[in-house]
């Protein structure tokens, strides 16, 4: 009999309401200490601890000792992409019984999703991307580059001749869990969002999954891909 995949101990690992605020605050790919993970689960050190056990028995997560600290990070993209693809689960428009604060509407504009740009930003990017014929959408969730995409990546810094490929292509389509589009991942997506911050585009928080946009950023996106800060900008309400 051939093997069947254990998801019930993985939903069971996920569904607990501290482990998954824990899961989502490494989504960003950063290893994170034990302590900065109790703080953000809002739970003792010791409830943390054992969460934490419970995610590395299970799999989702890897733990490195540096010194007397312990950081622990997802164990891979994969899992990242698991945790994104079931916060699309449910309904489309849920009610909220408060205003979103600052901190969730930063997330919504422009966020980590492990290793390459989510939210509204990284959607309109991947929008203007498509509409100017550089990239275009290929089987099995896969980007296309095509030789006019080449050479625009290239007069931007980013050779394509050198970027590593997976088993999946060069550039994956994602899907964005609060825009429910699509966003540029892959090999790509990360060498993309890796040279905007390094160009000074883009800025990454030190403490949370969010991504600011700088104003020169916002000036090159509007040039080069059409991404306009007023269309994206949320308000309170939003």
């Amino acid at each position: 009999m051939r093997a069947q995949p254990n998801l019930a101990s993985v939903a069971y690992l996920i569904a607990d309401p501290t482990r998954a605020t824990m899961l989502m605050t490494l989504v960003d790919g950063r290893a994170w200490p034990a302590g900065e993970l109790a703080h953000a689960a809002g739970v003792t050190a010791q409830t943390a601890s054992a969460h934490l056990a419970k995610l590395l028995a299970g799999g989702l997560l890897t733990v490195k000792t540096e010194g007397r600290h312990r950081y622990y990070r997802l164990a891979g993209s994969h899992v990242a992409l698991a945790l994104e693809h079931l916060a699309l689960i449910g309904t489309t428009e849920p009610v909220r019984r408060r205003l979103p604060d600052p901190e969730a509407r930063h997330l919504r504009l422009a966020r980590c999703c492990y290793d390459h740009l989510a939210g509204r930003v990284g959607v309109a990017m991947t929008r203007g991307l498509q509409e100017r014929g550089w990239i275009v959408a290929a089987a099995d969730k896969r980007f296309d580059v095509t030789p006019a995409g080449v050479v625009w990546f290239d007069r931007m810094g980013l050779d394509l001749g050198g970027l590593p490929s997976s088993r999946r292509g060069m550039a994956r389509q994602c899907l964005d869990w609060t825009e429910r589009e699509y966003h540029l991942a892959g090999p790509l997506g990360v060498r993309w969002m890796s040279l905007l911050c390094a160009n000074g585009w883009l800025r990454r928080s030190k403490t949370s999954r969010a991504v600011q946009v700088t104003p020169k950023g916002w000036a090159g996106l509007k040039e080069q891909l059409g991404v306009d800060q007023g269309q994206l900008m949320l308000s309170p309400e939003s």
